[in-house]
């Protein structure tokens, strides 16, 4: 099993780009390193290993050959020598979370899972709002199917480094599939939000889609009913005082919000999820859920909404789950979906540790 992770390439090349250094040997070492990652994404390991070590000569203050060095190794599937590397550096002055990330990876593609999650310990105790070390660790369990133990690992990557896409992807998938879609559906669109333009972006697009299908269902002209969320306990310690009482997230706001904005419709299609979802962000604010039940992702669509751009906007986020139906809108609305792009491309969606969201908070 070959893990995904991110070489620190791209630094190099706008540090090359920029110019940014004045001694004559970090320049040179500049411009091996860039060469070396070109390498590197031509899959010429060894070539660009040997650069990346002169490069290391010239600048051996610096954390980045090293590192690249051993993620070259990663690449080609020499774990051994990656691991060797990355041990060695593991006190550097300059190290980030990302030596841990890999280091940890190594270890469990070599098959020593026990060495993966010490190496990821290790790492949370220099770097504990790592959302990327997080994530592994979930991946570890993910990978064991231990599906309800990793859920806790991804939610605390959201927690402690919001803006961090990764953990909403993995926890969307897996919430998705419980009985608690609710937490899926405001993960995997915050995920959309974060993460725009990817081939996962498209697959939680269509996720939540067949959810909102799965998960509402119509019995006849006159009754419906929705299922997002099973959990309905109550602290008992909040019924001694009724006015601070405050119902679980989904039983007590998210359905029964949905259902009132479902009403006018007998079925579920990206049409019928446009008006409900516009509905539902009204009735968000108006209720005064924004105060007791502070959602981001909530937050946000208000602002899309005020803009003028939320028709656009829920067409987007689910299109992959009716892709003829998005084409036939979209030949209609060319403009206005334009339009949204433009204004969506200076708004994106800002996630802080004042106003970030996570099932833990409810």
């Amino acid at each position: 099993m070959t893990k995904k992770i991110k070489s620190f390439g791209l630094l190099l090349l706008i540090a090359a780009s920029q110019g940014a250094f004045a001694q004559t040997n970090q320049e040179k070492a500049v411009a091996k390193g860039r060469e070396a990652i070109q390498l590197m994404d031509k899959g010429e390991f060894d070539e660009s290993i040997k650069l990346l070590k002169e490069a290391e000569k010239l600048d051996p203050e610096s954390f980045t050959y090293p590192y690249e060095t051993a993620y070259a190794y990663y690449a080609k599937a020499d774990y051994k020598k990656a691991i060797s590397i990355l041990e060695k550096n593991k006190k550097h002055k300059n190290v980030n979370d990302r030596l841990f990330q890999l280091l940890g990876n190594s270890y469990d593609v070599s098959g020593e899972p026990e060495k993966a999650v010490a190496a990821y310990d290790e790492g949370l105790k220099v770097f504990p709002n790592s959302g990327e070390i997080y994530l592994e660790k979930g991946n570890l369990l993910w990978a064991k199917k231990e599906y309800g133990k990793a859920v806790p690992f991804y939610e605390k990557g959201i927690e402690v480094d919001p803006t961090f896409p990764s953990n909403y992807y993995r926890a969307a998938r897996l919430y998705c599939g419980s009985t608690e879609e609710v937490w899926g559906m405001i993960y995997g669109e915050i995920f959309i939000n974060l993460e725009p333009n990817s081939k996962r972006t498209q697959e939680i697009s269509k996720l939540l889609f067949d959810t909102y299908k799965s998960q509402i269902t119509f019995t006849n002209d006159s009754t419906f009913s929705v299922s997002f969320s099973k959990n309905a306990t109550i602290n008992v310690t909040d019924l001694s005082d009724p006015s601070k009482l405050k119902l679980p997230y989904g039983v007590g706001f998210y359905e029964p919000t949905l259902m009132m904005a479902l009403i006018p419709y007998k079925s579920i299609d990206l049409k019928s999820l446009n008006g409900m979802r516009t509905t539902f962000v009204d009735s968000y604010i108006k209720g005064g859920n924004d105060k007791q039940y502070p959602t981001v992702l909530f937050d946000f669509q208000k602002k899309v909404k005020d803009a003028g751009h939320m028709e656009a906007y829920n067409y987007w986020v689910l299109m992959m789950g009716d892709e003829a139906a998005f084409g036939e809108w979209y030949n209609a609305n060319k403009e206005k979906f334009e339009a949204f792009a433009k204004w969506y491309s200076e708004n994106s969606i800002e996630i802080t540790n004042e106003n970030k969201f996570y099932s833990g908070q409810f």
